[in-house]
């Protein structure tokens, strides 16, 4: 099992001046120090992979132990593009990803490296224009995942996994996307493929992705 974060982006809409994975929380750790230490529960920090682009030399000098890619495109790109980078290079297990700006309980990730599917973390909780939704098929399964989603049924918060017998048709659909499209309609073009993606239900824990100085407030309530 490999993981990927993707944290190359500049994450202007927060303010900082750095890197948005490097933001402090309450706790005292950044977020992307509080990923890393909750995947390190499951995994080797070794099979950690950070794709930087933006202040990149601020995250490899404080996370020396994991594996760097770089986005050397990262400011015209979006987040299809810094997961093909990765994936190119991480083709021989299952891979696990996920956005660089999402605080999680670590406990969230067992149901999701338990799986035997392509799967997706999603929560039911009320959802804005930003977030990205997600609905289902009547087997159960993602039919669409996008932010223009309608009849949403809540969120897709951005940690993901994908099976190593998916991959090669993952970064076909990643190398069709635009350079500002998400990597989640890469994930619709598999769907569209026939490739069953299950959602887990994770609504009772601790998920939120950090885009704007109000979801770091809340997200520090919480903590």
């Amino acid at each position: 099992m490999n993981v990927i974060i993707l944290a190359a982006g500049k994450g202007s809409r927060l303010g900082m001046p750095h890197p948005k994975c490097l933001t402090r929380l309450k706790t005292g750790e950044s977020i992307l120090e509080r990923q890393i230490n909750s995947l390190s529960k499951y995994v080797d920090k070794k099979y950690i992979s950070i794709v930087v682009g933006f202040q990149k030399e601020l995250i490899i000098n404080q996370f020396p132990e994991c594996n760097f890619i770089i986005n050397n495109e990262y400011n015209n790109t979006n987040t299809s593009k810094s997961l093909l980078c990765a994936l190119k290079q991480k083709q021989n297990s299952d891979i696990i990803w996920l956005n660089g700006d999402v605080v999680f309980e670590s406990n969230i990730l067992a149901p999701l490296i338990k799986s035997k599917h392509s799967c997706m973390l999603v929560n039911r909780n009320s959802t804005s224009e930003e977030e990205v939704k997600y609905n289902i098929k009547s087997n159960g399964t993602i039919k669409q995942v996008s932010k223009e989603i309608n009849d949403g049924l809540g969120e897709a918060v951005g940690i993901n996994k994908i099976l190593q017998i998916h991959i090669k048709k993952f970064i076909q659909a990643l190398e069709e996307c635009s350079n500002q499209d998400y990597f989640e309609f890469a994930i619709e073009k598999l769907i569209n493929r026939n490739i069953s993606i299950y959602p887990i239900d994770i609504s009772s824990r601790l998920c939120m992705e950090i885009d704007f100085k109000e979801d770091l407030d809340m997200v520090n309530k919480k903590l």
